[in-house]
């Protein structure tokens, strides 16, 4: 079951691009794209840091997909 996530359109909603995201949760502009894209799974802590930039829970930013997602 694929983690999914929303962060592109919470970055294009508050006007972050990835250089400027990766500064404010101590991560790369590599690692925000590999995130975005689907191709790595961020730690609790830096899922906890990107949620806390959005002012949104965990749950909001990502989510599960697939027939175990419930």
């Amino acid at each position: 079951m694929p983690l999914e996530n929303r962060l592109k359109e919470l970055r294009a909603a508050h006007s972050l691009n990835q250089q400027e995201l990766g500064a404010l949760v101590g991560a790369s502009r590599q690692t925000i794209s590999l995130i975005e894209r689907g191709d790595y799974n961020p730690s609790i802590t830096l899922a906890l840091r990107i949620a806390k930039v959005f002012n949104k829970s965990v749950e909001e930013v990502f989510y599960l997909t697939g027939e175990d997602s419930q």
